[in-house]
């Protein structure tokens, strides 16, 4: 990790990586399939991570003590690659989640709210936060499921996903009947 490392230049990096490559025919097209939610640069999943790598690569990216900073920045930008970019760096860290990054986490789910975050987020993040710390998976829980934010709400119901045996069927559907009658897309 480098000692002089400067959250702005890292974003600038990013974003000029992606502005070199967008496509506005792609980005018209990508817009729509989001019903209009945000903007894109135009930059399909594969050539993004593609472009994303060495952006990502331990020597390159920030920090723990800088990832906050770098992930809030790149979340208040309009493009969603940028978004995306987000999760995926924040991803990297997994074998290094603090206690407090669920905070960090709560706010990606928060702000600038779909599906294709939200879900991510879930199962990717949060499930794999509450690997490392189970001892705070309740409190999360009932917190988010009261909440009335639909998106905090859909995360308490997916973040088990990538659990397979391990899945607390208990929980899921103590969660699955809870939120039964919320008028969303569950």
């Amino acid at each position: 990790m480098v000692n002089d490392f400067s959250a702005d230049e890292y974003v600038n990096k990013v974003k000029t990586v992606f502005e070199e490559n967008k496509d506005d025919n792609k980005a018209v097209d990508m817009e729509k399939y989001m019903r209009e939610q945000f903007e894109f640069y135009g930059i399909q999943a594969t050539e993004r991570r593609k472009l994303s790598r060495s952006l990502q690569k331990m020597d390159k990216r920030p920090p723990h003590s800088k990832l906050s900073q770098v992930i809030i920045k790149l979340w208040s930008e309009e493009q969603r690659e940028l978004q995306y970019f987000a999760m995926e760096l924040f991803e990297r860290y997994k074998n290094d989640f603090r206690i407090g990054d669920i905070k960090l986490m709560a706010y990606m789910i928060e702000n600038k709210s779909w599906w294709d975050t939200v879900d991510f987020i879930s199962k990717k993040l949060v499930g794999e936060y509450f690997k490392t710390y189970p001892q705070f998976r309740d409190e999360f829980n009932t917190k988010w499921l009261k909440s009335n934010n639909i998106w905090l709400q859909r995360t308490a119901l997916l973040f088990q996903l990538n659990y397979k045996e391990e899945t607390d069927s208990k929980l899921l559907f103590n969660n699955i009947n809870k939120l039964k009658d919320i008028d969303e897309f569950f």
